[in-house]
């Protein structure tokens, strides 16, 4: 009944709906093309759940179609992050915020062309958003692996008395905030898979991934989402 309840909860917010139809997309997606490519006795099951991933992907791509106002508002809150301590950290989050600020009308255009409202050529403009995306992803990786550089240095510290030492919970905070940007520097790695193979063809190992596969990355990515979120609520509900 509490994981009823909690699900329910998860519901009612934009993002913990998203989550969801983003990891039953790509669950079926996984679970489709494996049945497709190994399964010929259950190829049928196999399609259907493929067209079903398909749906949730569209039901998301429409959904995004109310998020830029949302952007736009983060966007110019962080502005050039001046509470940023970190000179690095502070650029590539303004280049990711602008990364992702322009991939949402990109997408848009594309959905519109594909839906006729637009004629205009929807590959070239899907082709920019996923660039945008994968930009986005670069520099959120490049953020991840410089951030769990730094706090793992401030955690080992230089050689210090037992009196000057860090207090326990500072310690514990420092090692849950690594922990954090570890799943999300994977989270991101596995997104960024993805996004290449959507690209066009020769571009790396652009569309040279099977569906299956595409489904398991995307499935690893969204049970980081969720697992991290689940625990950010955690931890805010056990906050004094």
């Amino acid at each position: 009944m509490a994981a009823l309840s909690g699900l329910a909860s998860a519901l009612e917010s934009y993002r913990g709906r998203d989550r969801l139809i983003r990891t039953l997309g790509y669950c079926c997606q996984l679970v489709g093309g494996v049945l497709v490519q190994q399964c010929p006795a259950r190829s049928e099951v196999g399609t259907r759940l493929l067209a079903l991933s398909s749906q949730l992907s569209h039901c998301r791509t429409v959904l995004r179609l109310f998020d830029d106002a949302a952007m736009f508002v983060y966007t110019k809150q962080y502005g050039l992050g001046a509470e940023e301590e970190d000179i690095f950290v502070r650029c590539v989050s303004v280049l990711g915020n602008l990364a992702d600020q322009l991939y949402y009308p990109c997408e848009h255009i594309a959905w519109a062309a594909d839906a006729k409202i637009l004629r205009v050529d929807s590959a070239r403009w899907w082709t920019l958003s996923t660039a945008f995306w994968g930009l986005s992803l670069l520099l959120g990786i490049a953020r991840s692996l410089w951030m769990v550089l730094k706090l793992r240095q401030r955690l080992r510290g230089p050689t210090v008395p037992c009196a000057s030492r860090m207090p326990q919970s500072k310690q514990r905070a420092l090692e849950a905030q690594v922990q954090s940007e570890v799943l999300t520097l994977l989270s991101n790695l596995a997104d960024l898979a993805n996004a290449v193979h959507w690209l066009p063809p020769g571009i790396l190992w652009a569309g040279r991934f099977p569906p299956w596969l595409v489904g398991l990355l995307g499935t690893v990515s969204s049970l980081l989402s969720v697992y991290q979120a689940v625990r950010a609520s955690g931890q805010a509900d056990t906050t004094p």
